[in-house]
């Protein structure tokens, strides 16, 4: 009670001290995040010349696009996409605010009807773009839906910033061009030709192993071109692998498992609290059943050829009697044991014409506004004709048939084999005669048949198959996770390397990660890898576990790179040919020594080749390769003087120029002037978003949420 008493007295005093502790932790929490300045800033994604781009706004756009692109778009592809659109988005806006663009009404309505025009909601019956229809749409979802009348807006104002952007672009244009001195220069370049005779000492006489590139000489080239070597953030590690695979115990109980299956066994049935004898899958009739309720593969009721059986056993199975089993045999990762359900000869491919005939609803339907039953009347027509006159198939496809990839040729498919056309098709081809006709309903419609032609028949099977995958057992899981464990303890306190070694381990070396990278080679999308390698906590050093769907990598965090100039090991494998050429070509300069090409190329042991008709638009010397600077300097030379060497792309050379054929040039050079021009206005649109993209202030935080 006295304890009590005394806090009761000093109250107030504890209310300020718990106020303060709070308004501290505050303070903390705040200083240890930046401040209120870095809680706005941590709700933008990336600042682009000073314009912040939220990251929830930015996420549904990622979202929407994912969608969009379907399964086959990574997450790390679809925010790229998005990011490259922001940014787009965000230089041209400046440029155009800047300018004061504006898209006028007329514009956007036209280039509403470019994008719709194709659309057949927007058609009238004759299948041309019809505004009346467009405003009967808009109208329609402003009234039904709110969702797709605010996507409706948002296309609006897209198609707005594509004509802002096109009047943008096309300011541009106006100033970019040829003149027609510019066109004759094109001209001359592609016509003017001349003859040479030339000796070429190849870079290849020398090997590299006899030239020698210090690091210092790559770090001082690359220090001199420094704005060519520019290297982003990175990280490299090594790793791992500790695959979840089945021992050969869990292989052999897989085995013994589905082996049990083949005899008939007595099994207790609790209901009538005696026992039942259960047929195995030698003594089943019923072999179908049997697979779907004990395989990991569904019965397959499809006859196969011999070719279409596994290699290793094809033989066995395809000579078994109806009836027979054989197995347990292993197939890949299953095991397997199979019974000869059937057999029938069966040709191995087909020719059949069809004419499809659709109903309202279908996919193939188009404008069609028949029924089912309509349809189906109509194709029982159709077959009654064509079996009375089968002349007249070819032209009832072209008018009746719904397939316009062949329609014209009177619905012929061509040649196929089993499995290549949807399953009521299929059979129908394959289980009737040549010349047979009929009507065959699938996904597509009515498909009227005419089988034309049967190939190569020969005896195919019918296999009931039970198949059971090889796991690794509980066990081996329990296995493999503590010898990871156990990796993982040892090679923090030991070399990564050697620990791996004694462990009869692959060490497999990643170099130069980028931030914003996904794919880990040997690993696939690994983007939880790369985003450890680069958070602040990670140190050059650590290791960490991660799981993947084949089991576990241990990866090890072995160099931290951060933006600048490219260390000397990663621009070596570039640098370092470079030095080598330089190199080569004063050694090779230093031999070239003569009064004529002939003592030059004897003194070599080379010989003297020619080359005719050169030109400057495409400068390749026959059996010397593509030398733009050769042919240059040949132009540039006087006809039966001798140049002095000449470095080129594949060696060095001295070249005599033998004849000069100046084109007889033209009354006027505007077509020329006109290409040139048309090739440049061509490359603007990508050239301006790069050179605005250059210049813009950008903060890319992506890498932080992705």
């Amino acid at each position: 009670m006295a304890v009590l008493n005394k806090i009761r007295q000093r109250s107030v005093f504890l209310i300020i001290i718990i106020a303060l502790a709070l308004f501290s932790f505050v303070l903390a929490d705040l200083f240890r995040n930046g401040g209120a300045i870095s809680q706005k800033a941590e709700n933008a994604i990336a600042s682009i010349n000073g314009k912040d781009i939220d990251r929830t706004e930015f996420a549904k756009k990622v979202e929407l696009a994912s969608r969009s692109f379907g399964g086959g778009t990574s997450s790390i592809q679809a925010v790229n996409y998005v990011w490259n659109q922001e940014v787009k988005e965000t230089v041209f806006e400046e440029q155009f605010e800047e300018l004061g663009i504006i898209a006028g009404e007329d514009q956007v309505n036209q280039l509403l009807e470019e994008s719709l025009a194709t659309n057949p909601t927007f058609q009238n019956e004759a299948g041309v773009f019809d505004k009346a229809k467009m405003k009967e749409y808009v109208a329609n979802v402003k009234a039904t839906s709110k969702e797709a009348y605010q996507q409706w807006l948002d296309f609006e104002v897209n198609v707005s910033k594509g004509a802002k952007e096109q009047i943008y672009l096309n300011m541009i244009k106006a100033g970019v061009g040829a003149t027609l001195k510019e066109g004759e220069l094109q001209y001359r370049m592609e016509n003017d030709n001349v003859d040479i005779k030339y000796v070429q000492l190849p870079f290849s006489a020398i090997e590299d192993a006899k030239v020698e590139v210090s690091d210092a000489e790559i770090k001082s080239y690359i220090d001199k071109h420094a704005s060519q070597y520019k290297a982003e953030p990175s990280r490299s590690i090594r790793y791992v692998l500790f695959n979840e695979v089945a021992s050969k115990e869990d292989e052999n109980q897989v085995k013994s498992e589905i082996a049990s299956l083949l005899e008939d066994k007595v099994e207790f049935n609790a209901a009538t609290k005696g026992t039942d004898s259960v047929l195995g899958f030698k003594n089943t009739d019923n072999a179908k059943e049997f697979v779907n309720q004990h395989s990991a593969i569904k019965f397959d009721d499809s006859f196969k050829f011999k070719k279409d059986l596994p290699s290793t056993v094809a033989d066995t199975l395809y000579n078994l009697q109806i009836g027979s089993v054989y197995g347990p045999y292993k197939d890949g990762d299953y095991i397997k044991i199979s019974k000869i359900v059937a057999q029938k000869q069966m040709s191995d491919s087909v020719q059949a014409s069809h004419i499809l005939v659709s109903w309202e609803g279908l996919g193939t339907a188009r404008d069609t506004k028949r029924t089912k039953e309509e349809a189906k009347v109509l194709a029982d027509s159709i077959l009654k004709v064509t079996k009375a006159d089968k002349t007249k198939f070819a032209t009832l496809a072209k008018e009746f048939s719904a397939d316009n990839s062949n329609k014209d040729k009177g619905g012929d498919l061509g040649y196929f084999t089993p499995g290549t056309m949807v399953t009521e098709f299929n059979n129908y081809c394959f289980e009737n005669k040549t010349g047979d006709q009929g009507v065959v309903e699938t996904q597509f419609g009515y498909h009227v048949i005419s089988i034309e032609d049967q190939k190569n028949e020969q005896k195919t099977i019918q296999l009931a198959t039970v198949a059971q995958k090889i796991e690794p057992s509980e066990k081996t899981i329990n296995n493999i996770f503590t010898e990871t464990t156990k990796f993982q303890i040892s090679a923090k306190d030991k070399d990564f390397e050697e620990v791996a070694k004694g462990n009869e381990l692959t060490v497999r070396p990643v170099n130069n990660i980028k931030e914003l990278d996904e794919n880990i080679p040997g690993l696939g999308a690994r983007r939880s890898i790369v985003q450890w390698a680069f958070n602040e906590e990670s140190k050059v050093g650590d290791i960490k576990r991660f799981d993947i769907p084949e089991g576990y990598a241990v990866v090890q965090l072995t160099a931290k790179a951060d933006k600048g100039v490219m260390a000397v090991a990663d621009a070596s494998p570039v640098v370092k040919p470079i030095l080598l050429k330089q190199k080569k070509a004063e050694m090779l300069k230093s031999k070239m020594s003569g009064s004529s090409l002939d003592a030059i190329a004897q003194g070599q042991g080379q010989t003297v080749k020619v080359a005719s008709a050169l030109n400057m638009k495409t400068p390749t010397i026959s059996g010397a390769g593509t030398e733009p600077k050769v042919v240059g300097t040949a132009f540039a030379l006087e006809a039966g003087k001798i140049s002095t060497p000449i470095v080129g792309n594949n060696g060095v050379y001295v070249i005599e120029v033998t004849k000069k054929t100046p084109a007889s040039g033209l009354d006027n050079y505007m077509s020329y002037a006109s290409q040139l021009s048309k090739a440049q206005a061509g490359a603007v649109s990508t050239k301006v978003f790069e050179a605005l993209k250059e210049a813009a202030e950008i903060e890319d935080r992506r890498s932080k949420f992705y």
